[in-house]
């Protein structure tokens, strides 16, 4: 069966792209609109559960994430591309290079989940673990990641349109396969070339761990933060975003 993607661009750079938890391949905010689709090829993907593929069942993991990724490639004939992760996204990134390291030519983090279990004290597990069936604990764990900076309505957008469009089943089992799995190991040493991307007000996923996980692991690893931004670079800054994403994977 053929896997349902939204595309920008015809390029001959190619693209896969993977959102957040709370995301889909539409909720990228105005970016959509700065992406160069003469030079690139992007193909946003959502996962089983989510967005067009909401019907779709499925285990909900990381690894399925990777198994639709590549077969994705494959429905679109290519042999070889970049990959583009954002949160979540970022750590099933890694999940693909893991699984099929000679076909990824780039990775880009956005504010992305390292390779490690995802530590979390009490407080913050029942927070993320019980978002899944809580609106407030949606809203605030984005408020948290975005610096308790963001307008009061943009939030309310996000939790509205992450109810809307992912199936609580869904939600809750991406979390227990992203923040349990460890790939620290398998990725380690992996010369692939890696941009990360974070914003300056993620209380979350700072530029610090980043440079404790990321640029430890992946020898050819640059860490850049983006000014004005939380964890949502593409929603609150997206043409430093996107000039950032492109140089790096024009060159």
């Amino acid at each position: 069966m053929a896997i349902a993607h939204r595309r920008i661009g015809t390029g001959p750079v190619r693209v896969i792209v993977l959102h957040d938890w709370f995301g889909t391949s539409a909720n990228w905010g105005s970016v959509l609109d700065h992406f160069d689709p003469e030079g690139f090829s992007y193909a946003f993907l959502d996962y089983r559960g989510y967005g067009e593929r909401r019907d779709v069942t499925g285990r909900h993991t990381l690894p399925e994430i990777a198994d639709d990724v590549l077969e994705l490639a494959d429905q679109l004939g290519w042999d070889t591309f970049s990959l583009l992760g954002h949160s979540m996204g970022g750590k099933a990134a890694q999940q693909v290079l893991v699984r099929a390291p000679q076909r990824i030519e780039k990775l880009v983090g956005i504010n992305p989940v390292p390779a490690a279990p995802y530590a979390m004290d009490d407080a913050t597990h029942a927070l993320f673990f019980g978002a899944a069936e809580s609106p407030e604990n949606r809203r605030a764990i984005l408020d948290l990641v975005t610096g308790n900076r963001a307008s009061r309505r943009w939030i309310a957008a996000m939790v509205a349109h992450s109810l809307e469009v992912s199936r609580p089943e869904a939600f809750a089992d991406y979390l227990a396969s992203w923040q349990s799995l460890d790939l620290s190991a398998a990725v380690k040493g992996n010369t692939v070339p890696v941009l990360v991307l974070v914003g300056e007000y993620d209380l979350a996923l700072t530029a610090d761990v980043m440079r404790a996980t990321w640029q430890v692991w992946y020898p050819n690893c640059r860490v850049q933060t983006i000014s004005g931004a939380g964890h949502y670079p593409p929603h609150e800054t997206p043409v430093a975003f996107v000039t950032e994403v492109e140089a790096f994977l024009r060159d």
